[in-house]
C-alpha cells in the first residue's frame, strides 16, 4: 500500500467515528447492566429496526442538504392504513406492497413541493407532519370498527386471519438467533451503501448536497435528485411501517412514530451524516440507530426516570453536532498554524 493511500489513525477515527461512538455507548451499557446476554444484545438489533430504516431515509435527504420532519407522522399513517389493508386482504405481500407504494406517494408530495416547487423543506415537511398524523387519527375514529380490528382509537390486526401467525413470526422470529427485522435493516443498509457509493445516482446525491450550483453546471437535475430522495425516504417509511405492525400487531395514530423524525435525524447525525449535505455514509446510520437504542437501555439499566430519556438524547445530539461543526474548524486552524 502506498503512503498516499494509507490512512493515519486520526483520519481513520474521523471516518469511522460512529463505530467508536457505538462501542463506547455499548461499553457503558455492558457496565451498567448486571445480566447482559446474547439475546439482550440481539434485542438491540431488533429495537433499532424501525428507527434505522427511517434513519436511512433521513440520511438520503440530509445528503442533499434538506430535511424531512414528516417521517414520524408518515409512519403513523402508513402503519395504521397497512393494518386496515391486512384486515381486508389477509395478505402479507399486499400489505407490504401497499405500505411501500403509499409511502412513495407521500414522499412524492414532499419531494414535489421541495424539489420542483422549491419550497423550504422545513416548512413543507412540518406541514405534512401535521397533515399525515391528523389523517391517521381522523380515519381511526371514523372507519368501520371491523376495518381497524374492533378497536376504538387504535388500529389492530385481526388475529383470526390465516396470515397472522406468519406476520408474528416475521416480526418476532429469529434466524440463527438474529432477529429477522434486524437482518432486514442490515440488508437495506448494505443496499443503500452500494447505491450511495458505487452508482452514478449516489454521486449525484453527494454533488447536490455539496454544491447545488456546481451540480447544475455539471448537468445534474437538482430538482429530480431531491424529488427522488424524498420518494425513496417515503418508501423506506413504508417499509418501517410494515416492520412496526409485524412487531406490534397494532398502531396507535396518536403515539406511533411520535418524535421519530427527531430520532431518525439523530441516527443519521450520530452516524456521521452532515446536516449541511454532501458528507457522510449510510453505513454510519446503522450504528447511529443502534447507539440510540443502547442509550434507552442504559437509562432503564440505571433505573433513571424515563421522562429524562429525551433530554439525555437531546444533549448527546447537540454534542455530536457540535463536534461535527467545531471539529473541522479546529483541524483547519491547527493546519494553519503548522503551515506558518
Amino acid at each position: 500500500m502506498s503512503k498516499q493511500n494509507r490512512l493515519s489513525p486520526s483520519k481513520l477515527l474521523a471516518q469511522y467515528h460512529y463505530v467508536v461512538v457505538f462501542l463506547v455507548v455499548f461499553a457503558v451499557y455492558a457496565a451498567a447492566s448486571s445480566s447482559l446476554t446474547w439475546n439482550g444484545m440481539m434485542n438491540i438489533f431488533r429495537h433499532s429496526a424501525v428507527i434505522g430504516i427511517l434513519g436511512l431515509g433521513m440520511g438520503l435527504i440530509c445528503l442533499t442538504g434538506e430535511i424531512d420532519l414528516s417521517v414520524g407522522s408518515m409512519l403513523a399513517l402508513l402503519s395504521g392504513f397497512s393494518v386496515v389493508v391486512f384486515n381486508l386482504t389477509d395478505s402479507i405481500a399486499v400489505t407490504l406492497l401497499f405500505a411501500v407504494v403509499c409511502g412513495a406517494l407521500l414522499g412524492l408530495l414532499n419531494g414535489f413541493l421541495v424539489g420542483v416547487a422549491e419550497m423550504p423543506a422545513f416548512i413543507v415537511t412540518l406541514a405534512t407532519m401535521l397533515i399525515y398524523r391528523s389523517i391517521a387519527q381522523y380515519a381511526c375514529q371514523n372507519l368501520d370498527k371491523e376495518l381497524i380490528g374492533g378497536g376504538s382509537s387504535v388500529y389492530r390486526m385481526i388475529t383470526d386471519h390465516n396470515s397472522y401467525q406468519s406476520f408474528y413470526q416475521l416480526g418476532n422470529g429469529r434466524l440463527l438467533t438474529i432477529p429477522v427485522v434486524g437482518i432486514i435493516l442490515t440488508v437495506m443498509t448494505l443496499v443503500l451503501v452500494y447505491v450511495t457509493t458505487s452508482t452514478k445516482y449516489g454521486k449525484k446525491l453527494y454533488a447536490v448536497g455539496s454544491n447545488q450550483k456546481a451540480a447544475r453546471l455539471a448537468g445534474i437535475s437538482v430538482s429530480k435528485i431531491k424529488l427522488s430522495a424524498f420518494v425513496l425516504t417515503g418508501m423506506l417509511a413504508g417499509l418501517g411501517a410494515f416492520l412496526w405492525i409485524v412487531m406490534n400487531a397494532s398502531a396507535d395514530p396518536a403515539t406511533t412514530g411520535n418524535s421519530y423524525e427527531m430520532y431518525a435525524i439523530a441516527a443519521a447525525v450520530l452516524g456521521g451524516i452532515s446536516m449541511s449535505g454532501g458528507r457522510g455514509r449510510c453505513l454510519g446510520v446503522l450504528f447511529g440507530a443502534m447507539s440510540y437504542t443502547v442509550i434507552d437501555k442504559i437509562i432503564v439499566a440505571l433505573k433513571m426516570d424515563s421522562l429524562i430519556n429525551d433530554a439525555i438524547k437531546g444533549v448527546i445530539l447537540l454534542l455530536v453536532i457540535f463536534i461535527q461543526v467545531a471539529g473541522p474548524r479546529m483541524r483547519s486552524r491547527l493546519h494553519g498554524k503548522k503551515s506558518v
